[in-house]
C-alpha cells in the first residue's frame, strides 16, 4: 500500500520542487521508501539516467534528496522549448518529435498520459510514498483540460494536494484564494492545505492573514516556509536566473545568457567557490570586466549563435579566456551544418573557429552518462584530472575527443563537468594563475554539501509545517490499486 502527497503551486517558481525535495528527505530519514514524480516537465534543464534516457534536472535533484537513483518514471514527459511555440517532446526518456504548442496541447498531451499511468503504476509497485510535484498553476482555466500536470494527475489517484504560494514575489493571499476559486469543486475538494513559502521578516506579524485564509477558504495552512539563503540545490528553470546575483571574488566568470539556453546549473558549482563572482548576462559590454567566458548549453545552438554575432558578443569572446559547454561547444568550432534543417532555416554556418571542429546535426540524439580522464593544456596551466563524471544530451555529431581545447579555450559535451572537485579547482587556478594570484587548494566536497544542503532543507522544512496534520493527509490518500 502506498501514500502519495502532491504539491502545487499557485505560480511557476513557487518552490514546488524544493519543497518536493524537502518531503523527499524528511519522509527518507523516517526510513520510508520515497520517490519523487512529476509527470510533465518544461525545462530546458534535464540529465540522463544511468539507462540513457533524459528526465527534468529537478527530478534527479529530488532523487539524490531520496538517496535514490534517478530514472525515467519520475518523469514521464518532458517538454524542451525550442523556439518559435514549440517544444521538443521526450515521452519515458526518448525524444518523439518536435511539436507546437497548439498541436501537443490540443492533441497529443492526452495520448502523453498513457505514459503517465505506466509510470506511477511502476513507482506504486515500488515505493511506499511518492511526493507528486504539479507544474505552474492549476488553475489556467485556457489549458487546463489538456493539463495532464496537475488536478488531472490528482483526480486520476484522488491524491491530497498542498497548495504552495510565494509571498516574496507579494499577492500570496490573492493568489491562494483566487486559485480556489478557479478550480472546480472535486478539484477544490482534493487541497488539503495550504503553505506560505519563501516568508522574510517577523512570522507573528503575519498570523492574522492565517485566520483570514483559514476562514476564507476552509483550508487549513500547514506552515509559513522561511526564505532560505544560500540553499545550494539545483533550481527548477531559468526564471530563477534572476534571482542569481553575483558575490564578491578574484576570479569574475561571465555565462553568456543565451536565449534558449540549457542546463544552466552546469555552473552552480563554480559560483560557490568562494574566490569566484559567477554572473550571467546578456549585455556584451559586461564581458569586458570577466576573467572567464563561458558559452552554455542551448536549445537551439544555429539560433543563439546567430543571436550572439548579431549582438556584438564576438568581439569581447575573441579576447577572452572561453569555455563552451554542449551547444556552446559547437559553437567555438569552424562550421555547423544542419543539412535537414532541424534547427533553423540555414543548413551551413560559421562557428566562431576558435576550435578546430565541426558539427554537423542529425537526427539520432545522444543522451548517455559518461565517464572520462582531462589531459589539456588551458590557459598556460596543464590540467590533469582522472575519473570525471558527466552526462551528455545533443544531436549534434563532432568528430573530437570528449575534451578539445586550444591555448585560452576549451569545450566538451559534458554536462555536469565542473561537479567534479579536482577539476574545478584546476581550472579556476588556471586562471588565477593569468592574473597572478596564487592557485588555491581543493577543499569542496560537493557531493557531501548537497547532502548537508538536503538536510539542512528539511530540517527547515520539517520545523515550519505541520508534520503531524500532513501525516494525516497523506494516510487518508492511500490507495492499492490504480484505475487503468
Amino acid at each position: 500500500m502506498t501514500n502519495y502527497i502532491m504539491i502545487q503551486g499557485t505560480a511557476s517558481n513557487s518552490g514546488k520542487s524544493i519543497l518536493t525535495a524537502a518531503l523527499c528527505r524528511i519522509f527518507f530519514n523516517e526510513g520510508r521508501r520515497v520517490c519523487p514524480f512529476k509527470s510533465q516537465n518544461m525545462s530546458n534543464n534535464s540529465f540522463v539516467t544511468a539507462d540513457g534516457l533524459e528526465i527534468g534536472r529537478a527530478q534527479a535533484m529530488q532523487a539524490e534528496a531520496a538517496c535514490i537513483a534517478p530514472r525515467v518514471e519520475f518523469n514521464p514527459v518532458l517538454l524542451k522549448p525550442t523556439g518559435n511555440q514549440s517544444s521538443q517532446v521526450i515521452i519515458l526518456g526518448k525524444a518523439v518529435g518536435v511539436m507546437s504548442a497548439m498541436d501537443y496541447h490540443n492533441g497529443y498531451s492526452l495520448k502523453a498520459f498513457d505514459s503517465v499511468k505506466i509510470a506511477i503504476n511502476r513507482l506504486a509497485a515500488e515505493f511506499d510514498t511518492i511526493v507528486i510535484e504539479g507544474a505552474g498553476s492549476p488553475a489556467e482555466v485556457n489549458l487546463k483540460s489538456n493539463d495532464i500536470s496537475n488536478m488531472r494527475v490528482a483526480k486520476y489517484l484522488n491524491a491530497p494536494v498542498i497548495l504552495v504560494a510565494d509571498i516574496d514575489r507579494g499577492g500570496a493571499l490573492a493568489a491562494l484564494v483566487g486559485t480556489l476559486e478557479l478550480l472546480d469543486e472535486d478539484e477544490r475538494d482534493l487541497v488539503k492545505g495550504l503553505v506560505i513559502n519563501k516568508f522574510r521578516g517577523d512570522v507573528n506579524l503575519f498570523l492574522p492573514a492565517v485566520d483570514f485564509l483559514e476562514s476564507k477558504t476552509g483550508k487549513p495552512v500547514l506552515g509559513i516556509i522561511p526564505h532560505i539563503e544560500n540553499l545550494g540545490i539545483d533550481d527548477e528553470d531559468s526564471v530563477a536566473l534572476e534571482s542569481k546575483i553575483a558575490t564578491g571574488g578574484d576570479i569574475n566568470i561571465a555565462v553568456i545568457r543565451l536565449n534558449k539556453i540549457s542546463n544552466f546549473t552546469d555552473f552552480d558549482s563554480l559560483a560557490n567557490e568562494p574566490d569566484v563572482n559567477l554572473f550571467y548576462t546578456k549585455n556584451p559590454a559586461e564581458l569586458a570586466a570577466a576573467d572567464l567566458i563561458i558559452i552554455p548549453g542551448s536549445k537551439n545552438t544555429s539560433e543563439d549563435l546567430i543571436w550572439l554575432k548579431e549582438n556584438n558578443f564576438v568581439a569581447q569572446i575573441l579576447n577572452k579566456s572561453v569555455i563552451g559547454i554542449c551547444g556552446g561547444f559547437q559553437m567555438l568550432g569552424r562550421k555547423i551544418f544542419d543539412p535537414n534543417q532541424t534547427e533553423s532555416k540555414y543548413t551551413e554556418l560559421d562557428g566562431l573557429n576558435l576550435l578546430p571542429i565541426e558539427t554537423t546535426f542529425a537526427a539520432e540524439k545522444f543522451t548517455r552518462q559518461v565517464k572520462v580522464d582531462a589531459d589539456f593544456e588551458f590557459c598556460g596551466s596543464h590540467i590533469c584530472a582522472k575519473n570525471l563524471e558527466g552526462y551528455e544530451i545533443h544531436s549534434g555529431v563532432t568528430a573530437a575527443d570528449k575534451i578539445v581545447s586550444a591555448g585560452n579555450i576549451f569545450g566538451t559535451y559534458i554536462h555536469g563537468i565542473f561537479d567534479n572537485d579536482k577539476f574545478r579547482r584546476q581550472i579556476i587556478n588556471a586562471i588565477r594563475i593569468t592574473k597572478n594570484l596564487e592557485p588555491l587548494e581543493s577543499t569542496r566536497n560537493l557531493r557531501a554539501e548537497r547532502q548537508k544542503n538536503y538536510e539542512r532543507l528539511a530540517k527547515i522544512v520539517r520545523e515550519n509545517l505541520n508534520m503531524d496534520l500532513l501525516r494525516k493527509i497523506i494516510c487518508a490518500g492511500k490507495f492499492t490499486a490504480l484505475k487503468k
